[in-house]
This record gives C-alpha cells, structure tokens and sequence, in this order.
C-alpha cells in the first residue's frame, strides 16, 4: 500500500473511537461518521465523545460528521465499527463512496442473523475484490482510554495489509500483531461474548475463583473445538484474540457481556439485564446462532447449551457449572503437538 494520508472510520461508539483517536495520532486525516447529529456536534466543540469514552480527549485532525460521503471520499482505509445487527445495512451504503483501493477492515465481534456470516464475509461480498481484515483481541476501549498497555491482532490474508495496519495504529501504548488466520480471529471475536455472560453470571452467583477458572478453560476448549469443525485454525485460540480476549471479557466489569451476564445472576431477566447495561451485548445474539449452528454440524457444546437453557428455556443460572460436572470426561487438551 502507499502512504496512508485519510482514515475512515464508520462508527462513533467506544471502540472505533478509541481506534480513531490512535491512528488520529499517526495519519494526516481521520474522519469519524456517526448518526448522531447531537453528538457529532458534542465531539466537535468539546474534543470529547461523553457518551461512550467519557475524559478521552480527542485530537484535533480526528473529525467527527454525519455526512457518509464526506467520511468515505477518498479515504485510503476504512475500519467499520458498526454493530452486527445494522453493519450490512451501513456499510451497503457506504460502499459507493469509498474508493476500490481502500481496504476495508472490520472491528466489530458479532455474526450476522439468518446466514451465521462473519463480518469480513459481509465486506468481502459488498466490496469484492478489496482487501478485508479484521481487528481483534483483548481491547477494552476504556483501559485504551486510560494509556493502559494494550494489544491487539490484525488478521488478513494479505501480509502487506497486516503490515499496513501495523503502521498506522501501532504506539507505544498500543501493540499490533500480525495473523493470516483471518476466519479463526474474527470467530474468537465472536464466540467469546458468550461466555462473558456466563462469567459474569458467576460472579454475580457468588461462585469461587476454582468454579470460574473451570468455566474459563472450558469455554476455550469449546471455542476451538467449534472453530476448528468451521475451519479456523484451532492455534489462533491460544492467542490474543483467542485466550487474550477470552480472559479479559469473562473478567473485567468493563465488558458489556460481562455486565449483562452479571444482572442476570442477580436475578434479573434478560430483558432488564440489556436495559440495565445500557449497551449492545453482541453475546446474546451470537448465542442463539452458534447453538443452531453446534445442532447443525454435530458440535458438542456443554456451556452453549447451559446458557440458552437458562436464557430462552427457564433454566437456573446457577445450574450452568454444576452442569458441566456432568458432561462425559474427554481429554483436557484437544490439540497435542504431536499426539
């Protein structure tokens, strides 16, 4: 790729703030679009985005519109941080304003309702022939917010594009590290919202560090053995945007699963739960799309199936880990080196 002079941003939540602000900090222009007209205006005048990344002051050459075109012209890269449920919608628009040069790469964790779709599969079919990646792993927006040390994985199939990636958001806060495994990355993404909420739910249960290190591990062995049958690469698990983010999402208050698992193991129902957290929680409609999908290719899924019981079929939310005591003994780790 050239220079990069113009980065394009499609979302003004947290985390494409938090992306915008970085590569605001390495490249000439970065335009943000946003929705909001109010809080486009608030970010404009004030250099802060209160709503999502309250005291994050924002640089000056990050500029917020409304106006999709004027985001897209001539931009040299475009990161989309759209949520699921609207990303086809948004960047189906957008596509006719941005140039075929421009790779676009997705920072949204989710899946597409009805046709189990990752979000660079999306891209791939609205923009053929660009190239797509995709941003990953452990990246709280409020501890990047905060200057804490952070790390995160681009994942494309295009060595030059990961390079590129690299150049454009890697600080000495911030880390970028490299992966072909574009499909296994963004299923990691996507996969461990799920069980975020069961780790807040067990939190908020009032269960020990043993219970939740067991439901941690579990789920990672549940991801890979899921990821590998839809073929991913079953290593990409044990890093960043496998382990890495599964860690941090299952364990920080920060994480809007977290948040909602944690309201519903204080008894709440799903529904005041989302309302409580005020935010998207991708895990609630990943989870009913992986476990049609498990059903579907003969996935084993223990922690799955607990929490759909729990969420759609009465079940009670502190049956989750007892469950898992009764599922057949199988081998701790699936992929031995060698074995």
């Amino acid at each position: 790729m050239s220079i990069v002079n113009k980065v394009c941003v499609l979302g003004g939540g947290s985390f494409g703030t938090a992306i915008a602000n970085i590569a605001a900090a390495n490249s000439a222009e970065v335009m943000v679009w946003m929705r909001s007209e109010k809080q486009c205006e608030a970010i404009a005048s004030t250099r802060f985005n209160e709503r999502y990344l309250p005291g994050y002051q924002l640089r000056e050459n990050l500029i917020p519109t409304t106006n999709l075109e004027k985001a897209c012209l001539n931009a040299d890269i475009v990161f989309v941080a759209i949520p699921s449920k609207a990303f086809r919608v948004v960047t189906s628009e957008a596509i006719q304003f941005i140039p075929k040069s421009a790779p676009l790469i997705s920072l949204t964790k989710g899946i597409e309702h009805g046709s189990f779709k990752l979000m660079s599969q999306i891209l791939q079919e609205i923009g053929p022939g660009r190239d797509v990646g995709v941003l990953s792993g452990p990246n709280l927006a409020k501890e990047i917010a905060q200057n804490q040390l952070t790390a995160t994985v681009i994942a494309s199939y295009n060595p030059i594009l990961r390079k590129t990636i690299q150049q454009i958001l890697d600080t000495k806060l911030f880390s970028v590290y490299g992966n072909p495994d574009t499909f296994g990355v963004e299923l990691a993404g996507a996969l461990k919202n799920i069980y975020a909420i069961v780790s807040g739910m067990a939190v908020a249960l009032g269960m020990g560090e043993n219970t939740r290190a067991m439901i941690i591990t579990r789920s990672l062995a549940e991801m890979s053995r899921f990821a590998q049958r839809m073929g991913a690469n079953p290593l990409t698990f044990i890093g960043l945007a496998g382990v890495g983010d599964l860690i941090v999402t299952c364990s920080s208050k920060l994480s809007r699963n977290y948040k909602v698992g944690y309201e519903i193991g204080k008894g709440h129902s799903l529904k005041q739960a989302i309302k409580l957290t005020g935010e998207t929680a991708e895990g609630i409609n990943t989870l009913k799309m992986v476990k049609e999908k498990a059903d579907e290719v003969g996935v084993v899924m223990p922690i799955v199936n607990a929490l759909f019981e729990t969420l759609y079929l009465g079940g009670k939310a502190e049956d989750i880990a007892s469950k898992l005591m009764k599922v057949a003994h199988a081998e701790d780790v699936e992929y031995m080196l060698g074995g």
